[in-house]
């Protein structure tokens, strides 16, 4: 498997930290050039347009934030 599959499947965790502020990374983009990025959610929208023009693929786990009522 290569590495760029392996990084799109595997889920992002609290190590995961955002490129520009250090909080816990929700977005991951994989860029075309073969690096990739990470976001905490605010960032992840922040830049969503730009990214969106330079990655092959973007893992967007924010809905884990987004608390449910318990039942």
């Amino acid at each position: 498997m290569s590495e760029q599959v392996m990084l799109e499947s595997v889920p992002l965790n609290a190590l995961d930290r955002c490129d520009r502020c250090g909080a816990q990374a929700y977005v991951r983009a994989v860029l075309v050039t073969g690096g990739e990025l990470m976001f905490c959610a605010h960032h992840g929208k922040e830049y969503a347009e730009k990214l969106k023009e330079v990655a092959v693929k973007i893992q967007d786990e924010s809905d884990k934030l987004v608390q449910t009522p318990a039942n």
